[in-house]
């Protein structure tokens, strides 16, 4: 009889080279080594995939917001296409329509209806997408790796962001305004939205967001803010894109992260952030004590950590190992260069869904949720804590915000000059913060968790 030990590992882990929503949520692709593949985001449902691409793998298939168009490009370990190439596939006519050419990789695509802004390593290109694709700008940039890009999808929305020559310094820039698209069908219940009126005055163009590299650039559909978040990985800081204030500060954590990305509230009333701490912290945008505030706060003019304003709701994504049967041996290893993704790394969006909390015998009412997309092929439905204002409400997108960070506590203090003395008021004040944490949290509610990718049949 054989009494050797054997290691029973999991099954392989889905590769999954991108996965991003469009701008308003409703879909999202995703690129693996079979080809790309377009979901409903909910209820999660494959509209279609497309694996007919042959002799190598795309990076990233992003969708133009309202339209048929995808620009693609390749990457891997065998691109299909070369990195210095855009190609526009139409996906109702199955088929490429253009290629933009360049004389330097690709690092990153905004787009929205009518125009596509590709940024290199130092500069952006815009060009006007209609019957034909037109070169219209270019702008310097500073060191941009990253390729960031955020431009403003709403309907007569005007905002393209991207980093300035400046390190941490943001560059606006204002197109046309985005048309709506054609209602499709019967005429709409719902009056269309009308063109906002002029601003009273000029629009910034520059923002000075913070002293070290830019890590994320997020805008709202509106366009009337943005967020920016650094390389250190501990501030997101939200902005007014017409004067160029600071609105508010929100703190992810203590420690230095790698931040994913930050998506708004479609009524602008709240944020998200993830990073690769596995970790989805949610922020509110409205005025009142809402978010978690530092015990140290009347600390804050001599210690400016404690400004800062806390989640108050998150969300950890388990490891992919959590829903598996099989656990992987811990004496497994893999190599370093092998195309496996992290299990935490995921891409955050907003939707609505009906509450899951309503009470019976009525219509459930409409409430946003959060749709998180794991890399490993997870799919994670996410509700907001109880009493919350998470309603939705067909007119909240004017919702005023307020026009600087919330003030510290008045309660007045001693100073002191006593370095040794702050010191250990600040370590008290941590460890009773962590205490207050672990007795207040809150988190965020799973209500639905799924698969996609080779879990549906591709991939």
């Amino acid at each position: 009889m054989n009494l050797a030990r054997h290691s029973i590992t999991a099954t392989n882990p889905i590769q999954i080279f991108d996965t991003r929503f469009e701008a308003d949520c409703q879909i999202f692709t995703t690129t693996t080594p079979a080809g790309f593949a377009v979901y409903q985001t909910w209820p999660l449902t494959l509209i279609r995939r497309r694996a007919e691409f042959t002799g190598g793998t795309l990076a990233a298939a992003v969708p133009c917001h309202t339209s048929s168009l995808l620009f693609l490009l390749g990457g891997g370990r065998s691109p299909l296409y070369p990195p210095n190439k855009v190609v526009v596939w139409d996906d109702a006519a199955e088929e490429e329509v253009a290629e933009l050419e360049f004389r330097e990789r690709v690092r990153g695509l905004a787009c929205r209806r009518g125009w596509l802004a590709v940024s290199f390593r130092r500069r952006v290109v815009l060009f006007e997408v209609g019957e034909t694709i037109v070169r219209r700008n270019e702008f310097d940039t500073c060191d941009n790796p990253r390729g960031l890009l955020a431009m403003a999808t709403g309907a007569y929305s005007t905002l393209l962001a991207f980093p300035g020559r400046q390190m941490g310094h943001v560059q606006l820039v204002h197109l046309p305004p985005c048309i709506p698209p054609t209602p499709v069908g019967p005429p709409p219940s719902v009056l269309p939205s009308r063109p906002p009126p002029p601003p009273s005055k000029h629009p910034v163009s520059i923002i000075a967001a913070h002293e070290s590299s830019l890590n994320t650039l997020t805008v709202p559909q509106s366009g009337r803010m943005l967020a920016t978040t650094s390389s250190r990985g501990t501030l997101v800081r939200i902005w007014d894109t017409l004067s160029g204030k600071l609105i508010r500060v929100f703190r992810r954590g203590s420690d230095k992260a790698e931040i994913y990305g930050v998506a708004f509230r479609p009524d602008e009333k709240e944020v998200c952030v993830w990073s690769d701490k596995g970790t989805v912290h949610v922020f509110s945008l409205m005025s009142g004590p809402c978010n978690r505030q530092s015990s140290l706060s009347p600390l804050a003019s001599l210690i400016p950590y404690f400004d800062s304003e806390w989640s108050y709701a998150q969300y950890r994504i388990p490891a992919q190992a959590s829903h598996i049967s099989l656990s992987s041996s811990t004496s497994s290893s893999r190599s370093p260069t092998a195309d496996i993704t992290d299990e935490e790394k995921c891409m955050v969006g907003w939707i609505e869904a009906p509450s899951d909390r309503s009470e019976p015998g009525r219509d459930p009412p409409m409430e946003y949720q959060l749709i998180a997309l794991t890399y490993s092929g997870g799919w994670y439905r996410l509700s907001l804590p109880l009493g919350t204002s998470n309603i939705s409400s067909p007119s909240a997108g004017g919702t005023p915000l307020s026009s600087s960070p919330p003030k510290a506590s008045s309660h007045s203090r001693p100073r002191t000059n006593s370095v040794s003395s702050i010191t250990s008021r600040t370590e008290k004040g941590k460890e009773k913060e962590r205490g207050r944490d672990r007795k207040d949290n809150r988190e965020l509610i799973l209500q639905e968790y799924r698969k996609y990718g080779r879990w549906d049949g591709w991939g």
